[in-house]
């Protein structure tokens, strides 16, 4: 009999899947008693259900320092917002991460990347998290929102700390609230001092002048949704091209085919991001009751997206767990999935193609240090803090 709970050491330490596994085979609608919560696994379950709002709800949190251990305030934030002011907000915030908005960033997050690999290139050497795309999306993100770039390395240090992790201690710890805090502060504090230049097209001038359930937001729900985009937008990319980094290495005739065949790499970041996804799972909060697989799911209950085991479903992936750059998968559950959808989806995307096409040009035949790699281990969130790779400079 399947046993799950996020925080136990099987899921934690860095292969969760034969757990997911028996899950999808075994209950795919599996309670934990411990938190009232349920967990869904199958990639038809989670996709329902996160389409699903009026039954399953964000407005309790997401997390599950908010749904689970419930030590995490649920402060003013996107992706803890449910209709009708979830939709007022994305509609005004959507066109800076619209397509067309996003590919006029190319230019600069180009120049950004090659930048970044003529420091370490003649090294022979880089962590690819922490010496290139770590750098490559907090500073991406800072030029979307219009955060000063002077405070890349601050804000990367602050979200590295919300995600950190202690032994012993369930999800989120002191430290991680305080930075979170920090973070919201510092935001707050940056939306106080432009209310004095609203020439600024940018995405804290809209968060500005925005009006939700007609009124305008307070500088302080201004800093949580900020502090929102700065967690989203700076975490998740660094440890997707890194999983990424490996698998090709792992690899190497679909690493090869990459490197000649420069078309094939946005069908391979795909493939990665259906592969090694980072984000363990995202809550929601039962509103009406709903059912799964002949459970019903009661009111104020939580309920875990469990999208590494829904990306790993045979149900929906022939021979799921191969790792295959022609697949070219229609559906996958990477960036969620309806309302909720991840609003940086193009920018992810953007900065996938350029840094792999910057890697494979420039160092096609890198090798990975596993050994000397770092894991992060939290409960909804795992990948790398550090990949080690060398190669020879041309």
């Amino acid at each position: 009999m399947v046993d799950y709970d996020p925080f136990a050491e099987e899921i934690m330490g860095g292969n969760p899947y034969p757990i997911y596994q028996q899950l999808r085979d075994e209950a795919p609608a599996y309670f934990m008693e411990k938190y009232n919560a349920w967990a869904l696994s199958r990639f038809d379950d989670v996709w329902n259900a996160s389409l699903a709002t009026d039954s399953l709800i964000c407005g309790k949190g997401t997390t599950s320092a908010q749904v689970l251990t419930k030590v995490q305030p649920v402060t003013p934030m996107i992706n803890v917002m449910d209709p009708p002011d979830h939709t007022e907000l994305r509609t005004q915030m959507r066109r800076f991460f619209m397509p067309g908005a996003v590919r006029a960033w190319e230019p600069k997050i180009q120049g950004l990347v090659d930048g970044l690999f003529d420091e370490f290139y003649e090294r022979g050497a880089c962590d690819v998290m922490g010496d290139f795309t770590a750098r490559v999306s907090v500073t991406t993100l800072c030029m979307l929102v219009g955060i000063p770039l002077s405070d890349t390395e601050r804000l990367n240090d602050l979200v590295w700390r919300f995600f950190g992790r202690e032994e012993g201690v369930d999800g989120m710890t002191e430290d991680g609230i305080a930075a979170m805090m920090e973070l919201i502060g510092y935001s707050t504090e940056l939306a106080k001092n432009r209310r004095s230049q609203p020439e600024q097209d940018d995405i804290i001038n809209t968060l500005l002048n925005i009006e939700i359930g007609g009124r305008k937001l307070v500088d302080e729900e201004i800093g949580s949704h900020m502090t929102m985009l700065i967690i989203g937008g700076s975490e998740t990319f660094p440890r997707t091209f890194a999983n990424i980094t490996r698998r090709l290495w792992e690899h190497p005739d679909q690493r090869r085919e990459c490197a000649e065949n420069p078309g094939l790499i946005p069908d391979a970041y795909h493939e990665g991001l259906r592969y090694d996804m980072p984000t363990q799972f995202l809550c929601r909060t039962v509103a009406k009751p709903i059912e799964f697989h002949g459970q019903t799911f009661q009111p104020d209950q939580g309920v875990c997206l469990l999208y590494p085991a829904a990306n790993r479903d045979e149900r929906e992936f022939p021979d799921a767990d191969r790792f295959d750059i022609h697949r070219k998968a229609p559906r996958i559950l990477s960036f969620g999935q309806g309302i909720h959808l991840c609003l940086g989806m193009q920018v992810a995307k953007l900065e996938g193609k350029l840094c792999l096409e910057a890697l494979l040009s420039r160092m096609p035949e890198y090798e990975v240090d596993l050994e000397a790699a770092d894991w992060f281990r939290t409960d909804f969130v795992q990948g790398y803090a550090a990949l080690p790779i060398t190669f020879q400079p041309a």
